[in-house]
């Protein structure tokens, strides 16, 4: 099951790791200051995911890359419009001379629209990119697919759905049948949709649907990072289409309900309607994220109050 840690404390900017249970692979939501990520756990890190470059999202970036350089790994950089010009300016802003150009490899994903994802390398020394293709889809490996919507923060601000890959459990006290790898042969059918795929089980031949009784679909766990957006009906639309019956999200609550008049003002959302919105989702559970700075510990439980009152209704 995927699993999340918060890596900044109360005042500090946002940065969350997401992990792959019993795996090495790990993922990063935002690259705010973080004084809880270790340097093996950036080492660690096979994809970054920016929200937005606002300073509180973006800051630590170069505190990122440091601990990667050397490694001779690809790292997939994931953002809005234009990421890949403000990933080039800070890595361009350093002298790499001792680097040799199979230090590292960044792979940018630059998020134009649902349907149009640009693709770009880029490599020490020089750090030139190179446009590579444009694909309809952001993200996937052998663990995740990662969907996304692109929501108005009076810029473009990416959220996130990180869903793991379903996975086909064989019932084996269903049948009398010896055990083999015809398992493995219907497993992959199943998965394919093959179902006239002829699967033979000790010396007879059946076809793959006969034997799809013996199996089961187990749907991937769903897990969101909802960072900065205006609490508006177009935004609510899409956050909606994505994280519908997710099982948990993270999401920006920035303003106490009584602060909500500044919410409006800078394109955030506030306790009450980040909980409303998770209830509307459906999603089994919430928690409220990145705070204004301004907010005292007792603010943060006001916040949370009133956040988890309209998420439970």
């Amino acid at each position: 099951m995927l699993q999340a840690e918060i890596k900044s404390l109360l005042k500090e900017d946002i940065s969350i790791l997401i992990k792959v249970a019993n795996s090495g692979k790990h993922y990063l939501c935002d690259c705010g200051e973080a004084s809880l990520l270790t340097v093996k756990e950036i080492q660690t890190v096979s994809a970054v995911f920016i929200s937005h470059t606002h300073i509180d999202h973006f800051a630590n970036f170069d505190g990122i890359f440091r601990h990667q350089i050397g490694s001779g790994e690809k790292v997939v950089i994931c953002g809005p419009k234009n990421i890949h010009h403000q990933v080039e300016a800070r890595l361009k802003s350093y002298t790499w001379n001792l680097i040799d150009e199979k230090a590292i490899e960044y792979e940018i994903r630059e998020i134009v629209s649902k349907e149009e994802i640009n693709v770009y390398t880029i490599r020490p020394p020089h750090w030139n990119l190179e446009l590579v293709k444009t694909q309809n889809f952001l993200f996937e490996d052998e663990y995740v697919n990662v969907d996304f919507a692109i929501l108005d923060h009076k810029t473009d601000s990416i959220a996130y759905l990180f869903k793991e890959k379903d996975t086909v459990t064989f019932h084996e006290n269903a049948s009398d049948f010896k055990k083999g790898k015809w398992i493995s042969e219907l497993k992959t059918a199943f998965e394919s949709n093959d179902a006239d795929k002829e699967i033979e089980i000790e010396g007879i031949l059946y076809k793959a649907s006969e034997l799809f009784h013996l199996l089961s679909r187990n749907e991937g766990y769903k897990l969101g990072v909802i960072m900065d957006h205006a609490v508006d009906e177009i935004n609510y639309q899409k956050i909606k289409s994505v994280f519908i019956n997710a099982d948990l999200v993270y999401i920006e609550t920035f303003y106490k309900d009584t602060d909500q008049e500044f919410a409006k003002i800078n394109y955030h959302s506030f306790a009450s309607a980040s909980g409303k919105i998770m209830n509307d989702c459906k999603v089994k559970q919430a928690v409220p994220i990145h705070f204004s700075r301004r907010y005292t510990e007792d603010d943060q439980q006001e916040i949370e109050t009133a956040f988890y009152k309209a998420f439970r209704n």
